[in-house]
C-alpha cells in the first residue's frame, strides 16, 4: 500500500514538471492557464517559498493586483501572465541598465549556451580572461586585476578579503544608511539595524560614521591608529542607493580618498548599484573624480540576463590572490553564460551611449518629476539623484508606500529603498523613451493628486 501510495505521489510530481515545462515552452498562454499560473504562484508562494512576501506585496498593491505575476519582458517593460503591461521604474533595484531582454545579450548568451554553459574549473576559460582584460581597459585609473562573482554581496565579500590580506588589518570604516549586501560578511558593512539585530555579532571590526561627513570620518581613522586598530578600509558607495538615493557632498569622496592615502588604507566603492552606466558615467567613481583600489560590480553586469558581479582591484592589492590562485573562489563566478552576457551588455552600453543617454534623459526626468510635485509638499519632502537613479522622499513611510500603490494601479512599477522606507526610487533602464518618461511623470502627477498628507 506504502509503495503504491509513493508511486502515485511521484507520478503526480513528474505531471506538474512536465506541465510548467509546457508552460514555459509557450510564447502566449491562454486565460485558462494564466488563472492557473497566479493560483499555483500565490499558494506555493504562501506554502513553499515565504507567506511574508505576499503580505509586502498585499501592503504595497491595491485589491487583488498583489497576485499580479509577472511573466514577460522587453524594453522598459514588462508583462504579468495576465497581459498587462507595466512600465519599469524599479528595474530589479537597478539590473536593468541596457533593457529588458536586450537583443544582443540575449543573443550572446544563446550562442554559448549552445556551445558551453560552465566551465571545468581547472582549464583555462577563455572568456573569464577576455572580460578581465576589458573590465582593466575601461575601468578609472589602475584597476586591473579581476575577480568575478554572481551577485553583489559577493563582490563585497571578495573586496573584504582582499583588503584583509593585503594589509593584515581588521578594521573597516562604513558610512550609516549604507547597504552592501546580507552576507555575514557584507552585513558587517550594511548599515540598517533591523537586517543586522538578528545575526549579531557579526564579522568585528567595523565603524560606522554619517555619510558625507568627511570631518566624523577622519576623527575616526584617527582614533582607529592611536588604540593600534588601524584601518585597512573604508567601503562606499558613491551614492547610496538603499539608504535613499543620498548623494555625497561636493568633495566628499576626494577627500575620503585622501584619508585613506595618508592613513595606508584602501578605498573600496561598491558600485553594485551605481555601475554599468546608471549615473550618467560607466561608473560613479568617474563622476567624482575618484580612483578606489577596489571596485566592487554586480547587478546590471549582467545585462538583466545573467546573474553576474565582479571585483576589480589594483595589482597591488590582487597580488596576494597570486601565489595561491585558490585562496578565494566560486564555482559558479565567472561561468561562461554570465560572462558572454557581461561583455554583450558593456559593448550595449558603449555601442549606444547609454551612460550618456542616463545623464541626459535624467536630468529631464529630474526636472519634470520636480515640477509633478510642486504643491504637494506635504506629501513630498524632496526629489533627487544622477543619472537615471532617482529618488522620491515622501514625509513619511506611509504615503511613500500608497504612493507605490497608486503608481502599480496605473500601470507604472516602483517601489522602496531597504534602508530608507521614505524613499521610493526610480531606477528604469537606460533605453526608457522620452514618451514612457512622460507617461510615468503623467502618473506621478495623477497619484499625487489623488494621496492624502
Amino acid at each position: 500500500m506504502r509503495n503504491t501510495v509513493e508511486k502515485t505521489k511521484g507520478q503526480e510530481i513528474r505531471d506538474y514538471m512536465e506541465k510548467v515545462l509546457d508552460l514555459i515552452e509557450k510564447p502566449e498562454v491562454t486565460a485558462e492557464e494564466a488563472k492557473w499560473i497566479t493560483n499555483e504562484t500565490v499558494n506555493s508562494f504562501k506554502e513553499y517559498v515565504n507567506p511574508g512576501f505576499l503580505e509586502y506585496r498585499k501592503t504595497v498593491t491595491l485589491d487583488t493586483q498583489f497576485a499580479a505575476v509577472e511573466w514577460s519582458d522587453e524594453g522598459a517593460c514588462f508583462k504579468d501572465v495576465n497581459g498587462n503591461q507595466y512600465i519599469d521604474c524599479l528595474g530589479g533595484f537597478g539590473i536593468y541598465n541596457v533593457g529588458h531582454r536586450h537583443p544582443k545579450v540575449v543573443k550572446a548568451v544563446e550562442h554559448q549556451l549552445q556551445r558551453q554553459a560552465l566551465h571545468s574549473q581547472d582549464l583555462l576559460d577563455p572568456l573569464r580572461a577576455m572580460l578581465a582584460k576589458i573590465l582593466a581597459e575601461i575601468t578609472p585609473g589602475d584597476l586591473k586585476y579581476s575577480f568575478f562573482t554572481n551577485s553583489g554581496t559577493e563582490s563585497v565579500e571578495a573586496a573584504l578579503k582582499l583588503a584583509k590580506m593585503h594589509s593584515n588589518r581588521t578594521t573597516f570604516i562604513a558610512a550609516t544608511r549604507a547597504f552592501h549586501g546580507k552576507s555575514l560578511g557584507s552585513l558587517s558593512g550594511t548599515a540598517k539595524g533591523m537586517f543586522r539585530k538578528p545575526f549579531l555579532p557579526l564579522v568585528p571590526g567595523f565603524r560606522h560614521v554619517p555619510f558625507g561627513d568627511i570631518d566624523m570620518m577622519r576623527k575616526t581613522f584617527e582614533i582607529c591608529a592611536l588604540v593600534g586598530e588601524d584601518v585597512a578600509a573604508v567601503l562606499l558607495e558613491p551614492i547610496q542607493g538603499e539608504g535613499g538615493i543620498i548623494l555625497p557632498p561636493e568633495g566628499y569622496l576626494q577627500e575620503v580618498r585622501v584619508l585613506c592615502d595618508e592613513y595606508d588604507a584602501l578605498l573600496i566603492l561598491d558600485e553594485v548599484q551605481t555601475g554599468m552606466g546608471r549615473t550618467g558615467k560607466m561608473f560613479a567613481a568617474e563622476l567624482y573624480g575618484v580612483v578606489p583600489d577596489i571596485l566592487c560590480l554586480a547587478k546590471a553586469f549582467g545585462g538583466g540576463i545573467m546573474p553576474a558581479g565582479a571585483v576589480v582591484a589594483k595589482e597591488k592589492v590582487f597580488k596576494n590572490f597570486f601565489d595561491n590562485p585558490f585562496m578565494h573562489t566560486t564555482t559558479f563566478g565567472g561561468n561562461p553564460l554570465a560572462c558572454a552576457a557581461a561583455i554583450a551588455t558593456i559593448s550595449v552600453l558603449l555601442e549606444e551611449d547609454l551612460p550618456a543617454r542616463a545623464a541626459e534623459v535624467g536630468d529631464y526626468f529630474l526636472a519634470r518629476l520636480k515640477e509633478a510635485v510642486k504643491g504637494h509638499e506635504d506629501k513630498v519632502l524632496e526629489i533627487r539623484g544622477k543619472g537615471l537613479m532617482i529618488g522620491i522622499e515622501f514625509q513619511n513611510d506611509a504615503i511613500g508606500y500608497n504612493f507605490a500603490k497608486g503608481m502599480f494601479d496605473e500601470g507604472v512599477l516602483v517601489a522602496g529603498t531597504l534602508v530608507n522606507s521614505k524613499t521610493i526610487r526610480i531606477e528604469p533602464p537606460l533605453t526608457i523613451a522620452v514618451e514612457e518618461v512622460n507617461q510615468v511623470v503623467a502618473t506621478v502627477e495623477k497619484v499625487l493628486s489623488k494621496l492624502k498628507a
